[in-house]
């Protein structure tokens, strides 16, 4: 993937799909857009004892169909969660996104969970602004 360099190196370009560039230094920056976890699922897919419920009220619970909870948590095939859809690190949906529990939704872009879980997926970490910095290309 190459990126072309901004008219000013404050200027971003979002023409790219939803992902922003701005060139810095001898770095570009990718300021990833709001949907950086649809293009990850790694957190979803790093361990089978991570998506266990702890804060749900039993309300909150009973919105996740049955079909996905397993005895402490979320039920996992392997380390993944199988609410899980797609290609990790390519792109991936949760099919209970709007149900889903407190655990996931703690998970944010950049924080020391995304990070590990990124990390053990073989992807880049990101800052704690959803971003990653990558070298420039030399042409």
């Amino acid at each position: 993937m190459t990126f072309d360099r901004p008219a000013h190196p404050a200027m971003l370009d979002a023409s790219m799909g939803g992902i922003a560039t701005a060139r810095i230094g001898v770095h570009t920056r990718v300021l990833m857009s709001e949907n950086i976890c649809q293009s990850c699922g790694a957190c979803c897919s790093h361990s089978a004892d991570w998506p266990r419920f702890g804060l749900e009220t039993d309300s909150a619970l009973a919105l996740i169909p049955r079909a996905f909870i397993a005895r402490n948590g979320m039920r996992c095939e392997g380390n993944r969660c199988s609410a899980l859809d797609g290609i990790v690190g390519r792109h991936t949906t949760c099919r209970i996104y709007a149900v889903r529990p407190d655990v996931c939704r703690a998970c944010e872009p950049g924080d020391d969970a995304c990070n590990q879980a990124r990390t053990a997926a073989g992807l880049e970490a990101l800052d704690p602004s959803g971003g990653v910095t990558t070298p420039d290309a030399i042409s």
